[in-house]
């Protein structure tokens, strides 16, 4: 299962896709349950070139009673910004964000695994 996500042009927020609209919240997400129909909303996404930069598919996995996204960084950006906890979607706060915050799984890392040699 995937939802769409990318960022807004004119502030860099990190948006989602919501039936034909972007939304800044991960749980108002549409979720895609099929490879096509997330493939056809990554396909129209990417020809909205003056809202929304690099849409892409995110994988999700059911995480308590709702979603998470699978990899570490995109629960960051869901979270995001995560420089405090004290303003931003953390600070707003709501069931999703709860998710998120205590959703375990393996980090996905792009083949980059021993950075930091001891």
């Amino acid at each position: 299962m995937n939802v769409l996500t990318a960022n807004r042009l004119v502030d860099g927020e990190v948006v989602f896709w919501a039936h034909g609209r972007w939304v800044e919240r991960f749980g108002e997400a549409e979720r895609f349950t099929s490879d096509e129909a997330g493939w056809a909303a990554e396909a129209k996404a990417k020809t909205e070139t003056t809202v929304v930069v690099e849409p892409y598919l995110v994988e999700i996995a059911e995480a308590g009673d709702g979603y998470a996204p699978v990899a570490y960084r995109e629960r960051l950006r869901a979270l995001g910004p995560t420089n405090t906890p004290h303003h931003g979607k953390q600070a707003d706060g709501g069931h999703d964000i709860e998710l998120i915050a205590h959703a375990s799984g393996a980090a996905r890392s792009g083949g980059r695994v021993n950075l930091i040699k001891r």
